[in-house]
């Protein structure tokens, strides 16, 4: 199964990218991510995300891959135990001296290498790998073939498909330090390669390079064995997550359905990824070509995030104002001849259930099966929503209406503890 590896650079993208489909999401906190400039969120509200996601059985990546200081190395373990106790999957990391950090602390803990560790061959895949790192995100400017030879080592591949592209090798850029005063190599990149520069009389944009879009490369990607499929875009809008999380998600199952026989890429759908964002037009990358003008994006469209204002307000109505639903199974029991139970269980997980003393006998008017469910299935601003809900009712029962709701909220706060506590490290009950 080919992972799609969504971009979070807030908990608002996180959520958009869970909704959207993708089956894990990369996100910073605070400290030490190469994206010090996205909406990072605060210890808190990570966890926060990362119970969201795993809520779906989406994975969280943390990136720590900045360069390190002596001091900041000291520092690491203690910032990153609450993630990890949390259940964070694994952590991104460009310096040598993080790794040996965390899989000295962390040794259960899945370590992954930044693109901008360089892995530009099979015998830095293969050092790494002695050193404990379980999957490599090559440099981009690899080709297929080359990617392809470090996944025959027997490690897992990540490449970026979509997204903006550097144009100094494998993000190794001093420039932005000698003209911006900030380190790219630190997580402030100043992007000095999208200026403007002047030769020959003539202004142009001569550093910058097309986003890149490989979505009509698909099938030859997974034919080489790349494991996950990401995309780039930390510093772009939640709405962006969701709408290239979405065409990638239809164009990867479409792909597992279908085999390269059957996939076609509709140009509608470039023609949303290019509404979404892009730098003067796209490019497929390193893939197949080795530099070349076409990459290049001299002309910038001044309006790269595009106009399309229903396409946004669908993404927002769609995947970034709502809360993705779990669909769930359970069975009420109301009768007189035993106690009242109700039960409610999510695929893959252990059911939960409650019970309470016998029914009273009804006075008046006997509770309907219509009755139980009206109240039962109100699952409101909660995650859930019921796929089939049995009443077993002998109609001769009588139980208080905010009794009902009392057995529905209990039955679903403990689903979603038991859900939540189900990926940490380390077990507790937390209030949402």
């Amino acid at each position: 199964m080919i992972e799609l590896l969504a971009p979070a650079g807030s908990y608002e993208s996180l959520v958009a990218a869970v909704n959207a489909g993708a089956n894990a999401v990369y996100m910073g906190g605070t400290k030490f991510g190469a994206r010090a400039y996205a909406d990072n969120p605060e210890e808190d509200k990570f966890i926060d995300g990362l119970i969201y996601a795993h809520r779906y059985g989406v994975k969280v990546y943390m990136t720590v891959n900045t360069l390190f200081k002596q001091r900041e190395l000291d520092m690491l373990v203690d910032y990153m135990k609450p993630y990890y106790d949390a259940g964070v999957d694994a952590v991104l990391v460009q310096d040598f001296g993080a790794l040996k950090v965390i899989r000295e602390n962390f040794p259960d803990m899945e370590v992954h290498a930044s693109t901008q560790m360089t892995v530009a061959n099979v015998y830095s895949a293969e050092l790494l790998k002695k050193h404990g790192i379980t999957r490599v995100v090559p440099a981009r400017e690899l080709s297929l073939g080359e990617i392809k030879k470090i996944k025959e080592i027997g490690i897992e591949v990540e490449t970026f498909v979509h997204g903006a592209l550097c144009y100094c090798y494998s993000g190794q850029c001093l420039m932005s330090s000698l003209i911006g005063g900030r380190s790219g190599n630190r997580g402030r990149c100043a992007q000095p390669c999208r200026l403007e520069y002047e030769v020959n009389g003539k202004e142009s944009n001569l550093l910058s390079l097309k986003d890149l879009c490989s979505i009509k490369l698909l099938p030859q990607l997974a034919a080489a064995g790349i494991d996950s499929f990401k995309i780039e875009g930390r510093m772009k809008s939640p709405r962006y997550t969701a709408g290239v999380t979405e065409v990638w998600r239809k164009y990867i199952d479409l792909y597992e359905r279908e085999g390269a026989e059957g996939y076609r890429v509709d140009p509608k759908d470039v023609k949303m990824l290019s509404d979404l964002y892009d730098r003067g037009g796209f490019t497929e990358g390193y893939y197949f070509s080795h530099n070349g003008p076409d990459m290049m994006a001299h002309e910038q469209r001044k309006d790269r995030f595009g106009q399309n204002e229903e396409l946004y307000s669908y993404l927002d109505d769609k995947y970034v104002n709502s809360i993705r639903k779990i669909p769930i199974k359970g069975v009420a029991t109301i009768r007189q001849d035993r106690s009242i139970q109700l039960s409610a269980i999510a695929a893959g997980h252990k059911p939960c259930a409650i019970k309470a003393d016998k029914p009273d006998a009804a006075k008046n008017r006997a509770l309907t099966e219509a009755d139980i469910r009206k109240q039962l299935e109100k699952t409101g601003g909660t995650m859930f929503e019921w796929e089939d809900l049995t009443v077993d009712t002998d109609g001769e029962s009588f139980v208080p209406i905010g009794a009902l709701n009392e057995m529905r909220r209990t039955v679903l706060t403990a689903l979603t503890e038991e859900i939540d506590n189900e990926s940490r490290r380390s077990k507790i009950t937390r209030a949402m």
